[in-house]
């Protein structure tokens, strides 16, 4: 098969193809004597498990590792299972940060609750009189009122 229908069959976009070709995902393919590639099903099954992969938050350098060993044909269970170890580690400190800006955020609402919004600068809203804005300035000028910026 070519490209584009290796592409369409894996789900994914010619570039991505040829940028996991360049990143050492999927194995250089063999060419046709015009120069195109030509791609196997079992390609089109490593780009899906590539995919597969990237939803469960590997990168792409850990992929290439996990395929490289198995490739030698090494790879079992017992010597592979710290990479899907490195990968729960890394979501576990995602969701650590994420808990720890989520609270943030509740405590900046709650503040804004209260009244001290984080957002409006110290004594920003207390200390000045709101500023009457391009319409009032119009709507007073037009009625003949004095304003109180002007």
């Amino acid at each position: 098969m070519n490209i584009g229908e290796l592409a369409r069959s894996a789900e994914v976009n010619i570039d991505t193809v040829r940028f996991y070709e360049r990143r050492g995902v999927l194995p250089r393919p063999d060419r046709r004597p015009s120069g195109y590639r030509v791609y196997t099903n079992a390609t089109v099954e490593r780009l899906r498990l590539a995919r597969a992969l990237q939803s469960l938050g590997f990168t792409l350098n850990e992929i290439v590792g996990a395929f490289h060993a198995s490739d030698r044909g090494g790879a079992t269970c017992e010597t592979e299972r710290w990479r899907l170890e490195a990968v729960l580690e890394r979501l576990d400190g995602k969701i650590r940060d994420l808990r720890r800006t989520r609270r943030d955020v509740a405590e900046a609402l709650a503040e804004c609750a209260a009244g001290r919004c984080r957002f409006a600068g110290p004594k920003l809203l207390s200390s000045r009189p709101p500023r009457p804005s391009a319409t009032d300035v119009r709507r007073d000028r037009r009625d003949g009122r004095a304003n109180s910026t002007d």
